[in-house]
């Protein structure tokens, strides 16, 4: 089809034919189309955006709130002083020592934390303790998680810190403070107060402690026990060698740590609890009381010593005939105990059977831990036909019927040998039940007090566990007479001999000068084979005083030191000289 003239420019005819009005043409796209498109867009990203708005400020409102403070609010914890520890008399055993923690990289955040001072050492340090940083292996231990402690925090490790942890520790506090962009504190929003742990007081006397220590040999191994023997209270536990707890409040290397831990003297073991020994003779003071209860002997039982026992092709010497080849001729039993008679003991223990004496001595407190709070205690062993027989089970024993008991078991074990092991603290307990008339009292560190007295600072009353041991009134007087004479001349705790003391508490004359009093004490000496290739022995020493009155006992051990008499008694008489001097 030809086209004309007549039709207008702005017509366009499609290649189908249809004619295109001029509203339709692409100027139009170009102008109010694209207007059209744009609003539309505007109104979508405007509806999103209020959608947006809408699930910031309402869904999500108070998540990103506490996001925004985050970034300018810091909590940061107030520790609360640790609960100071005090001996019977008041003296500080433990203080604070403020210092500055770091916790946090990213601005300057520091909290004021304590660290754990100890004025008394090594005199204290097995009693105690000392606190160390919470580890993660602790944190994880359902104790601490249920406590809320944290990765960091600081708890009482050993001693007396970790027996009362929960009243020491107090309660922390915290403080929320305003941040700038530096995180530069600018004000305190608020504050939790912490709220300080509890004192404590121990029985314990510090100066005592400090005079026990000085008193044992230096370099020497072994353990002083000293206790109010009415109440098992214990005055002293020193431990030899020691440690200073203050090293591990300040924080020690794995090197420091494993040199200690690796020390061949012990330094961290806890003799004084923790080491089991032959008692020597002073186990006699148990055989007597076994004999008197069973009736084996009597106050009148004679036994004639002629210096040693023959048992088939066995020997059981006594002592004196060993060392001087002298015997002592017709022996009672307070006799026995003043010179410490092997032959009598053998004959009672032989009397009284094994059985007997093993139930006695379990009875005292021989064979299992006696109770005291401090970790570590040993229970010793109190040996019997039926441990012998479960003990050698090899068939090398069984064919040498070395699972058997022997009247020679019996004779060992009567005179504190054999297989029989004690702690210093349970010989310290039976000399306790001799001197209060026949108790056992559980060993304790915390200070005894009467019902109208509180204990501590913390206001808490605390009481003796003792108990009746249910022993005759003659038994404890035959016992006492023996132990009193043996410290007497003629007796073997020779250093204590006429025992007098300068008390300046009671002048006398005209230069009002201090004045010498004699103070009666009852005391056994023991010296305990150990198998030592040298021959070495063990040196034991007990005492209580006055003996009417008892008011302390001092039990003592030194560790391949000799004989009781020459090694522990000595170091016994400076501290029972400290105490009536004051």
């Amino acid at each position: 089809m030809k086209l004309g003239k007549a039709f207008s420019d702005n017509v366009v005819i499609e290649r189908s034919g249809r004619r295109i009005l001029p509203d339709e043409s692409p100027s139009w796209w170009h102008g109010a189309g694209r207007a059209l498109l744009f609003s539309s867009v505007v109104v979508v990203a405007f509806f999103a955006l209020v959608l947006r708005l809408v699930h910031l400020t309402i869904v999500r409102g108070h998540q990103l709130r506490s996001l925004a403070d985050g970034n300018r609010t810091r909590e940061l914890i107030r520790h609360a002083p640790r609960g100071i520890l005090f001996d019977r008399t008041g003296k500080s055993l433990t203080s604070n020592v403020p210092q500055d923690r770091v916790v946090s990289p990213e601005g300057p955040f520091v909290e004021v934390d304590y660290r754990r001072d100890y004025p008394y050492t090594s005199a204290l340090a097995h009693v105690v303790g000392y606190t160390g940083e919470l580890s993660e292996k602790e944190l994880a231990k359902e104790y601490f998680a249920i406590r809320q402690y944290r990765a960091g925090d600081r708890i009482g490790k050993t001693g007396a810190e970790e027996v009362f942890e929960e009243t020491l520790r107090g309660r922390n506090g915290k403080e929320l403070v305003e941040v700038d962009a530096q995180g530069k504190i600018l004000r305190t929003l608020g504050r939790d107060p912490e709220v300080a742990g509890e004192p404590v007081t121990l029985s314990v006397d510090a100066e005592l402690a400090k005079i026990a220590e000085q008193s044992f040999p230096v370099g020497a191994k072994g353990a002083i026990v000293v206790a109010k023997p009415s109440t098992g209270e214990l005055l002293a536990l020193y431990s030899s060698p020691s440690f200073d707890p203050n090293k591990f409040a300040r924080g020690l290397t794995q090197t420091e740590y494993e040199s200690l831990l690796n020390d061949p003297d012990k330094p961290l073991f806890f003799r004084a609890i923790g080491g089991v020994y032959p008692p020597g003779s002073t186990f006699k003071i148990v055989n007597a009381i076994a004999g008197l209860e069973e009736g084996a002997i009597n106050k009148s039982t004679m036994v004639e010593d002629n210096g040693s026992i023959t048992i088939g092709p066995f020997t059981f010497p006594n002592w004196y005939f060993t060392q001087y080849g002298k015997t002592e001729g017709p022996v009672t039993i307070v006799k026995a105990i003043q010179r410490s008679n092997d032959i009598f003991f053998y004959k009672a223990g032989e009397w009284l059977g094994i059985t007997k004496l093993a139930a006695w001595a379990k009875k005292i407190g021989i064979g299992k831990p006696l109770g005291i709070e401090l970790g570590g205690e040993a229970g010793g062993l109190m040996p019997d036909p039926a441990w012998k027989n479960e003990r050698f089970t090899s068939p090398a024993d069984l064919e040498a019927r070395n699972n058997l008991w022997y009247l020679g078991d019996t004779y060992h074990v009567a005179i504190g040998q054999g297989y029989l092991l004690v702690t210093p603290l349970q010989l310290n307990t039976w000399t306790n039940a001799i001197a209060n008339g026949g108790k056992l009292c559980k060993p304790t560190i915390k200070k005894v007090t009467s019902d109208t007295r509180p204990a501590s600072p913390a206001g808490r009353h605390v009481t003796s566990e003792c108990k009746d041991l249910g022993i005759k009134k003659e038994t404890i007087q035959l016992i006492t007479e023996g132990m009193r004479k043996a410290c007497e001349p003629g007796g073997t705790g020779w250093p204590l001999f006429e025992f007098k003391i300068q008390n300046s508490k009671f002048k006398m004359g005209d230069l009002n000068e201090p004045s010498t009093l004699r103070v009666p004490v009852a005391c056994k000496t023991g010296t305990a084979e150990f198998g030592d290739p040298n021959n070495k022995t063990h040196a034991w020493f007990t005492v209580f005083a006055p003996v009417d009155e008892p008011e302390i006992s001092v039990s003592v051990l030194v560790e391949g030191g000799g004989e009781g008499s020459n090694v522990a008694a000595p170091i016994a008489k400076k501290i029972l000289e400290s105490w009536f001097s004051r």
